[in-house]
């Protein structure tokens, strides 16, 4: 930065700082909160002079995806990481997390530098700096390659559109919150300007920008567009300047191809011609500058309220990570704990009683059951038994062998006797005498469990009944043959 541009830059600093409200963020006195980043140095050349922090979740994703998170100004990645939740969506999704930090001696409200040249041209400044994080992190933790994504708020967000312009062959998607479009600003004033009062610009025009910041002639990332409509800081017109940029890109028309409300907020989409959503926007109604934060679809929260970070029932950071397609991972379950009490349970396998379950239900099947009911009998096994008389001539109950009773018959005489028996003289009339036959008792017939009908005693099953076996009293034995009982 010349001479000359450094007395601009003074003179403009307090104008910047009444219009974005940074300059009494930064003041305040402020703790540095608890964090799981960890700093990484010496990650390779820095010639932006930026730090370096990181979140690699134990539990990932194979080839896990990373996420690159810009603050805002006046912020740090640990404050702006507990704020909008990123390092507790990459715990519970998998991912792993890079977030940039700016240094005051870059820029005494710690805002990315997205309006200097020599900061957002490929291969310089910032902009390469933050190449050769995403590089390290490749390297030392297995990332895919075709899923790095960028978001950022503020100077963060416009820090973002830059590096979508300067390197988009690096990243499949990214999403911007209270942003600038990629090359409008060149100087303070433009900042200033653009802040304001962002021109209106042909959408060719927009996009020229970008294609004039690398010879990318591939398919160009997704984006995501976040706004307040109350935003007094950057102007909401210029999230339209950035959709305008990014349609041009993807040759799509002006007019969204679906609207609809999420969470109470309008939301527009364009698709490819493949189906799948390249652009988004979403407008959120009253809200100042700052991140959207709120319950998630999950009904889980990701972030907490700060400066900055407002309350709007909506969290963006859910959405946007959704829209980079990095929650489909779920996660392991986790092994169960082991206390010391643990150690005074004796370890049972649950596989050592299976044999002696096998044993029982095998020895209640072949034992007969004390309530079985009578089964079917071939006729050629049926035995006829003599009834038994009581002294007062009732018939008693056959035993249970027999099938039917019968009455006891006399034996039967030759032939030729029984042939002059049955012919009687010429003068005798044949005497007939009564014969007391005996008739058998009806046989009961029992209702069973089941509604099918047998006969009690001496009778004959009409219908089969299946055996059941008392299944609670055979687990019972086997847990107690198996000592868990």
């Amino acid at each position: 930065m010349s001479l000359a541009e450094n007395v601009e830059y003074l003179r403009r600093l307090r104008e910047l700082n009444s219009i974005t409200g940074f300059a009494d963020f930064h003041r305040q006195p402020r703790r540095a909160p608890e964090t799981p980043l960890i700093e990484i140095e010496h990650f390779g050349t820095n010639p932006g002079r930026l730090k370096m922090f990181a979140h690699v979740p134990a539990q990932r994703q194979p080839l896990a995806p990373l996420v690159v998170v810009l603050h805002g100004c006046g912020q740090g990645a640990a404050e702006y990481d507990l704020g909008a939740g990123w390092s507790t969506l990459a715990k519970h999704f998998g991912f792993a997390l890079l977030l940039p930090e700016q240094q005051r001696v870059n820029n005494p409200q710690r805002c990315f530098n997205w309006f200097q040249s020599e900061d957002i041209t490929r291969d310089q400044g910032e902009v390469a700096s933050i190449r050769e994080m995403i590089a390290r992190m490749v390297a030392d933790y297995a990332i895919d390659p075709r899923r790095i994504y960028v978001t950022g708020l503020s100077a963060g967000g416009a820090m973002t559109m830059a590096l979508l312009s300067a390197h988009p062959e690096l990243f499949a998607a990214g999403a911007v919150i209270a942003g600038l479009p990629f090359g409008t600003a060149r100087s303070m004033r433009d900042a200033i300007l653009q802040m304001r009062m962002p021109p209106a610009r042909p959408a060719g025009e927009l996009g020229d920008l970008v294609r004039r910041a690398s010879n990318h002639r591939g398919k160009w990332p997704k984006l995501s567009v976040w706004h307040g409509t109350a935003d007094y800081t950057v102007h909401p017109d210029n999230a339209g300047e950035i959709v305008k940029q990014w349609l041009d890109l993807h040759h799509l028309p002006l007019a969204p191809m679906a609207a609809a409300e999420v969470n109470g907020y309008p939301h527009e989409q364009w698709w490819n011609a493949d189906g799948e959503t390249v652009v988004e926007s979403f407008t959120i109604s009253n809200m100042a500058h700052g991140t959207p934060i709120g319950l998630a679809a999950n009904d889980k929260r990701y972030g907490k309220a700060g400066p900055f970070l407002l309350e709007a029932g909506i969290s963006s950071s859910y959405h946007i990570a959704k829209f980079f397609g990095v929650t489909d991972w779920i996660r392991p379950l986790k092994a169960a704990t082991t206390s010391p009490s643990t150690k005074l349970i004796p370890q049972v396998s649950p596989i050592s009683a299976v044999p002696a379950l096998t044993k029982i239900l095998r020895r209640a099947a072949d034992a007969p059951s004390p309530a079985a009911e009578p089964v079917d009998v071939k006729p050629a096994e049926i035995k006829v038994v003599e009834p038994r008389m009581s002294p007062t001539g009732m018939l008693l109950s056959a035993p249970a062998s027999a099938a039917v009773p019968q009455p006891k018959v006399a034996p039967e005489a030759p032939a030729s006797e029984s042939r002059k028996a049955a012919k009687p003289k010429p003068d005798q009339k044949p005497e007939s005498k009564p014969v007391a036959v005996s008739k058998p008792p009806e046989p009961k017939r029992l209702e069973s469990s089941t509604g099918e009908s047998s006969i009690n005693g001496s009778g004959v099953t009409a219908k089969p009944r299946r055996r059941t076996i008392n299944v609670a009293a055979v687990i019972d034995r086997a847990l107690q043959a198996a000592g868990l009982k």
